[in-house]
């Protein structure tokens, strides 16, 4: 598939805005919204495919399992990590063949391994000896990968608590326990850290899987797969060039004399900066403080939003992600306060931002939350009857041109598509490219059924 790029050195995006505040103007539009723009995946992939060459992208799809992300990427060749047998089923159902998917979560239920050996999902992780005894009575056959624990010193979200094998004490137990059993073992995989913040870290970690590759020659394994998990950046204004110049080097010092195939499991770098979330304010307290001459002033303003921790901003409870909110409208005149903003429901816990200090807002006007693609709308919940937001999906017509090519689309469906854009056909004289501009429902319903 051609890739056109869609990034715009990752400052605002005014296509993106603009279409933003049409559907705020909207009315009826009083809830929050998704704009997810498909052309800064695209180019992410791109990226990637240009910065690790040797690496196959391995999309996380716990990160964002929107069913219009999973196929697009799947259409640009990109392969899939899967933890469950619900996100294996889902990325089969789109036509993906099992060859491009790796079961890695090391502890899985007996009946997903079941699941996965019924759809021919072979590629799976373990590191533990009970995973080992668990795959043999269940899916002999498996092709199983060790995953050893080489932590970040600095990570978003630290994985090695909860998975990973110490390399030079349990690894090697766990590969002779695997020998004795007759199991496949096939490669070695770690994940330093989601949300990576060490980039020298990937170095320590090859170099702790050519260790451990090199004692599996003695057992007679073969080891033909390396995973180097995810970690990578996603938002604006990043960069996994550093990421990619280590592992680059890493793999060309550690591993130049063998073959193997070298796989990884980006998520947040390829949707964190595609999702910009638009909230709308319903609700304003304003807080009052009395001195000691007994004036009275504003000091404080509570914003209640449309969206909340129990919605898009689970990121962060779970992610431990800083939101940055960012007024609609500017109003360069306003008076600047002390701020807090909060999610809708009736929980106290429903705080988005403790405080900052922002222009004064009004009921009706709207905050822009940008960087949301990950880890935000899978863990959503309509918790006290309040709606996850919908999602407006934006690309460029070069990008739209290529994807009815590559998902091969009938006539008859393109046209529905190309009606139902509030807009279409917006022009950017700076990057000579009009903006197509697609429901949600109609984008999802249309791609579900075209694999």
């Amino acid at each position: 598939m051609k890739l056109q790029s869609g990034l715009e050195d990752f400052e605002k995006n005014p296509q993106i805005w603009s279409l933003i505040e049409q559907i705020s103007s909207d009315e009826c539009q009083d809830e929050a919204f998704y704009l997810c723009n498909i052309d800064e995946i695209i180019e992410k992939h791109r990226v990637w495919t240009s910065e690790l060459p040797k690496v196959a992208p391995h999309y996380a799809v716990k990160c964002n399992d929107d069913i219009v992300i999973l196929k697009v990427l799947a259409s640009l060749g990109a392969c899939f990590d899967c933890a469950s047998q619900a996100e294996i089923s889902k990325v089969v159902s789109i036509g993906v063949t099992p060859d491009r998917i790796v079961f890695a979560n090391p502890a899985k239920p007996i009946s997903h391994i079941r699941y996965a050996a019924s759809v021919g999902v072979s590629d799976m992780t373990f590191d533990s000896e009970s995973e080992l005894y668990k795959i043999r009575n269940v899916y002999p056959h498996a092709r199983l990968i060790i995953r050893i624990r080489v932590d970040a010193v600095d990570a978003q979200c630290p994985l090695g608590n909860k998975f990973g094998c110490d390399p030079i004490v349990a690894a090697p137990r766990l590969l002779r326990l695997a020998e004795s059993l007759n199991l496949n073992v096939i490669g070695i995989s770690f994940h330093v850290g989601s949300g990576c913040r060490e980039p020298a870290v990937f170095r320590r970690a090859i170099k702790s899987t050519r260790d451990l590759y090199d004692y599996s020659k003695t057992l007679g394994f073969d080891f033909s797969v390396l995973d180097i998990g995810g970690g990578y950046p996603g938002v604006r204004g990043s960069s996994i060039n550093e990421i990619a110049n280590i592992v680059n080097n890493s793999l060309d010092e550690y591993f130049n004399d063998v073959k193997i195939r070298v796989i990884a499991e980006p998520g947040r770098f390829y949707v964190a900066s595609a999702y910009t979330l638009t909230c709308n304010i319903h609700s304003i307290k304003n807080i009052y403080e009395e001195d000691d001459k007994g004036n009275i002033t504003e000091t404080h303003r509570m914003y209640y939003i449309d969206d909340g921790v129990y919605g898009s901003f689970n990121c962060i409870l779970y992610d431990h992600q800083l939101v940055k909110p960012i007024p609609l409208v500017e109003n360069l005149e306003a008076n600047k306060i002390s701020s807090s903003i909060w999610g809708p429901t009736c929980d106290g816990l429903d705080q988005v931002i403790e405080e900052i200090i922002l222009p004064e807002m009004n009921i009706g006007e709207c905050i822009v939350f940008e960087d949301m693609g990950a880890y935000t709308l899978p863990v959503a919940s309509p918790f006290n009857g309040f709606p996850v937001p919908k999602v407006y999906y934006v690309f460029t017509s070069g990008a739209w041109s290529d994807l009815k090519e590559t998902l091969a689309l009938p006539s008859n469906i393109v046209k529905i598509i190309e009606e139902s854009n509030i807009k279409q056909n917006q022009y950017n004289p700076e990057r000579k490219t009009s903006t197509i501009f697609v429901d949600s429902a109609a984008l999802k319903s249309i791609l579900v059924g075209s694999t």
